[in-house]
C-alpha cells in the first residue's frame, strides 16, 4: 500500500507527459500538410460556392451572475449582421393581430401578446429574378426561426430578402433557375442540356431550381407546391426535404425528360408528398440548426418575444 502511493503522482505524471507529446506531433504534422497545400481559387459565374470554414456550431451558455443566466443557452452564430435591417424591405407589426386578434377584435390565437417592437422583413419567396446574385450579409429575422441574407443583383442592383442556407456567408453568390438555363450555360453545354453537366453547374447552396432540374436524392428547402408561386414547405430553422424520385424516361441521343407532371418529395416529418415538377426548391438546408436547442432561461425572455404564460383551465376561477 506504501509503495502504489509513492509511486501514484510519477505514474500520473508520466501519463501526462506522453499524451502532451502526442498531441505536439499531431499538431506538427496537421501543420506540414497545411503549409503544404496551396488552395486554387477559381471565378466563374457557374462555379460551385467559395468553401467556407464553418465555426463550431455549438451553444453558448454564461457564468451564472444572474438567476436568469444560469440557464440561458443560445446558438452561437457570432456571423450575424449587428446592424440594423434594410429599411425598404421592412415594416412596422402593429395593430391588434400582434395580440392574436383578428379584424372583429376577438382572440384566435391564445398566449399572444406584449414583446418588443418589430419590424417585419419582406422575404422573396418566389425567386423569379434571373443571373447572379451576390449576398451582402445575414441577419437575424424576428419573425421566423431561420436566418435570411440580403442578396444584390449584380445586373438590377435590386436587393431582396431570402432565407439563408445553411453555412452561406456574405460574399458568396447565388443564383434561380427558375426562368429557364441561361444561354451562355447552355452554348457550353454544346445545345443540349446535359442533366450531370447542368446539376455540377447549377445544384449549388442556396441557388434556387425547378425541381425537375434537381438530381435525386438532394437536400433542398423552401420547396414550392405549384408552378409559378413561392415556397411553401420547409421554411423554419434546419428543416430541409429530400428529393425521391423523378419520372424520367432516357431518349435514344441519351438525354433525360422528365415525362410526369409531379416528383416525389420526402419532407423532414418523413411525409412523403407529389408537387409540380416545376415548383421551386433552394439547395441546401435552412439555417441555424441549433435554434431548436436554446434555452430561454427566464420568463421575462418569453414575453420579450411576445409570448404570454400558459395557464390550465382547470387551475382557474371557475366563475
Amino acid at each position: 500500500m506504501l509503495l502504489q502511493r509513492r509511486l501514484g503522482p510519477v505514474l500520473s505524471g508520466s501519463v501526462s507527459l506522453c499524451k502532451n507529446a502526442i498531441r505536439l506531433c499531431v499538431a506538427r504534422s496537421m501543420t506540414t500538410q497545411a503549409e503544404g497545400t496551396a488552395p486554387s481559387q477559381t471565378v466563374s459565374n457557374f462555379a460551385s460556392p467559395a468553401e467556407t470554414k464553418i465555426e463550431n456550431m455549438g451553444m453558448r451558455t454564461y457564468k451564472p451572475r444572474t438567476p436568469g443566466l444560469r440557464h440561458l443557452k443560445r446558438p452561437i452564430n457570432d456571423h450575424l449582421w449587428k446592424g440594423r435591417p434594410y429599411g425598404p424591405l421592412t415594416f412596422p407589426k402593429k395593430g391588434q393581430a400582434k395580440g392574436g386578434r383578428n379584424n372583429s377584435g376577438v382572440i384566435t390565437v391564445r398566449h399572444r401578446g406584449g414583446g418588443a417592437k418589430r419590424r417585419i422583413r419582406t422575404v422573396d419567396f418566389q425567386r423569379l429574378a434571373p443571373g447572379p446574385q451576390l449576398v451582402e450579409r445575414i441577419e437575424y429575422d424576428p419573425g421566423r426561426s431561420a436566418h435570411i441574407a440580403l442578396i444584390q443583383n449584380q445586373v438590377t442592383k435590386e436587393r431582396t430578402y431570402i432565407v439563408a442556407a445553411e453555412g452561406m456567408r456574405a460574399g458568396d453568390v447565388v443564383q434561380s433557375y427558375r426562368a429557364g438555363i441561361p444561354q451562355d450555360l447552355l452554348d457550353s453545354m454544346g445545345g443540349i442540356p446535359d442533366p450531370g453537366i447542368l446539376a455540377a453547374k447549377t445544384a449549388w447552396r442556396g441557388n434556387c431550381l425547378p425541381l425537375h432540374m434537381i438530381p435525386v436524392n438532394t437536400q433542398v428547402y423552401c420547396i414550392g407546391s405549384r408552378a409559378n408561386r413561392g415556397a411553401v414547405f420547409c421554411r423554419s430553422a434546419g428543416t430541409y426535404g429530400t428529393l425521391i424520385s423523378k419520372d424520367e424516361e432516357t431518349r435514344d441521343d441519351g438525354t433525360k425528360v422528365v415525362t410526369g407532371k409531379y416528383v416525389t418529395v420526402q419532407l423532414k416529418s418523413g411525409e412523403i408528398r407529389k408537387v409540380s415538377k416545376d415548383a421551386c426548391a433552394t439547395i441546401g438546408i435552412a439555417s441555424n440548426i441549433n435554434h431548436h436547442f436554446r434555452q430561454l432561461g427566464k420568463a421575462g425572455r418569453s414575453r420579450w418575444l411576445n409570448i404570454r404564460p400558459t395557464v390550465r383551465g382547470l387551475a382557474m376561477n371557475a366563475c
